[in-house]
């Protein structure tokens, strides 16, 4: 909503100073063309903001101007609960809000205490882009308008309409009554039901989305930590998933987990040699067989004895078909 941008940019100023039109377009997620209008109608409405023309130029706001406009609106209040679950406000298309609902917090901190917390958010980094090895962590996307039709109902008890792209799949559409939202791992999902039985959809896979008017056939309270747990269970004890045990070097144990369904164990290994001992379900046999081969001489497949027998006859393969180069040269 305009008004709401409007109070950002205001916050804005207040508490960077003088900011170009290009950088509050960044910070605003708007045109720059949006931000000059933005700007003429809060000198309009008599906010002493001012341009500095030149090379190091911008917009600012008159020294010692202060504004009581630190509400919290709905989706803000959303965005704070949702920060507190990790990478929530990304999942659930909350980002936006999320950064205006900080910046009113921070508007609203006494002067004395406002320069020490903005000095101590600039020291704390939580889960960058890239970790120390360059890999990029993965989040998955989902369309602004979607993930705000696919909230909306779950918030209203509304029934909703999806079109989704079911792996190796046709997309098609179908209306499930909403229960809640799951973020695990930079991946969201929407647990809800479909003619009465359970239903989990990954939110990436929605392609689009309605809200209906219609109420969604749901209790009024629900227990989403344990909804998640019972699924879990069903769907890790379904189909054709296997449980590995396994031991694995620490420094490897991320790439494990980025390939694995779930981890049901996790120690320290007996050997006291500084690896971990994991018991782990995959998708399958050939699943398992895969991730193991990526961790080289940095895991170790414990059992079951028929995964071992694979990974064993696959090395012997690679080493037979090295050693005839050799010979060959």
């Amino acid at each position: 909503m305009r008004a709401d941008r409007l109070v950002s940019l205001v916050l804005l100023l207040r508490q960077r100073g003088q900011l170009t039109a290009d950088a509050l377009a960044r910070e605003l997620e708007v045109s720059t063309r949006t931000v000059l209008r933005d700007i003429e109608a809060l000198s309009a409405a008599g906010v002493p903001v001012y341009a500095e023309r030149g090379r190091h130029g911008g917009f600012a706001l008159s020294p010692g101007f202060r504004t009581e406009l630190t509400g919290l609106n709905h989706e803000e209040s959303l965005a704070l609960l949702a920060a507190g679950s990790g990478h929530g406000e990304q999942a659930f298309g909350l980002g936006p809000a999320l950064a205006s609902a900080r910046r009113k917090v921070v508007d609203a901190l006494p002067e004395s205490h406002r320069a020490v917390a903005s000095d101590a958010a600039q020291r704390f980094l939580v889960d960058p882009e890239a970790d120390l090895l360059s890999r990029r962590r993965v989040t998955e996307e989902v369309p602004g308008g979607t993930m705000m039709e696919v909230r909306r109902a779950v918030l209203a008890g509304h029934k909703l309409r999806i079109h989704y792209a079911a792996t190796g799949g046709t997309p098609q559409w179908r209306t499930v009554d909403p229960i809640g939202l799951v973020t695990v791992r930079e991946r969201g999902y929407l647990l809800a039901t479909r003619s009465g039985e359970d239903r989990t959809y990954r939110l990436s896979r929605v392609l689009a989305a309605e809200e209906l008017p219609e109420a969604a056939e749901r209790p009024n309270r629900v227990d989403l930590d344990r909804i998640w747990r019972e699924r879990s269970a069903r769907f890790l004890s379904g189909g054709d998933h296997i449980t590995v045990q396994l031991r694995v070097n620490p420094v490897r144990r991320e790439d494990l987990l980025n390939t694995a369904l779930a981890v049901r164990t996790e120690e320290p290994d007996a050997d006291a040699d500084g690896w971990l001992r994991l018991e782990v379900t995959f998708q399958d046999s050939r699943h398992a067989q895969w991730a193991l081969w990526q961790l080289g001489t940095d895991g170790e497949a414990l059992a079951p004895q028929s995964l071992r027998t694979l990974l064993r006859e696959r090395a012997e393969a690679v080493a037979a078909r090295y050693g005839e180069a050799g010979e060959a040269g």
